[in-house]
């Protein structure tokens, strides 16, 4: 397994580690971020889910760069971004601090586009993320970041970025899905 690919793997299983950490009632203590207090086993949380959305950065540029695209790493990838983004989203409502509505619609997307990708491959083409789709999968990171670290440093201002990232995700997220299918539409109608 090269490189990339164990780097995807191992967002995968950061994820099990992100969700354990915020579910549990850890006493580890807690930090005063901004308006609230930060569980320290929430702080953990967060950097991990950093570091496991900095993989999926790192592991396309790997692979990119040194030509190690595999096609477990075209399934492997796409598939942990999607359990690491809709995991954070998930806890995110546990924890009250995104609304659920916004959550569904952000996953709902995600399935679709999965079944789309997923007809295609049926049919032996590959759909190919365009950039708009990247500045969704970046505004979603960002958010879900900022929303774990409890708007951290920015409620030291009182400007909610966490929730105003929160928005241009499900703007990026909606628009993105709507121009994917669009300019894919041809597998749907095409397929036998």
């Amino acid at each position: 397994m090269n490189i990339p690919n164990r780097l995807t793997l191992s967002r995968i299983i950061m994820i099990p580690i992100f969700i354990l950490l915020l579910a549990l009632p850890l006493e580890w203590g807690e930090w005063n971020i901004g308006e609230r207090e930060l569980p320290v086993a929430h702080f953990i949380a967060a950097l991990i889910f950093i570091v496991a959305a900095a993989t999926d950065w790192v592991d396309g540029y790997y692979a990119r760069k040194y030509n190690l695209i595999t096609n477990l790493g075209k399934f492997l990838d796409p598939l942990a971004d999607k359990l690491l983004v809709a995991a954070a989203l998930i806890m995110l409502v546990e924890l009250g601090a995104a609304p659920a509505w916004i959550v569904i619609i952000i996953i709902s997307r995600e399935m679709a586009v999965t079944g789309l990708r997923l007809v295609a491959a049926g049919e032996g083409i590959v759909l190919a993320a365009g950039s708009m789709g990247k500045l969704k999968t970046a505004t979603q990171m960002i958010a879900i970041a900022v929303l774990l670290l409890n708007n951290f440093p920015f409620s030291y201002i009182g400007f909610p970025f966490g929730t105003v990232m929160l928005y241009a995700a499900l703007i990026f997220t909606v628009i993105s899905g709507y121009d994917y299918f669009v300019k894919n539409w041809h597998v749907m109608r095409d397929s036998k």
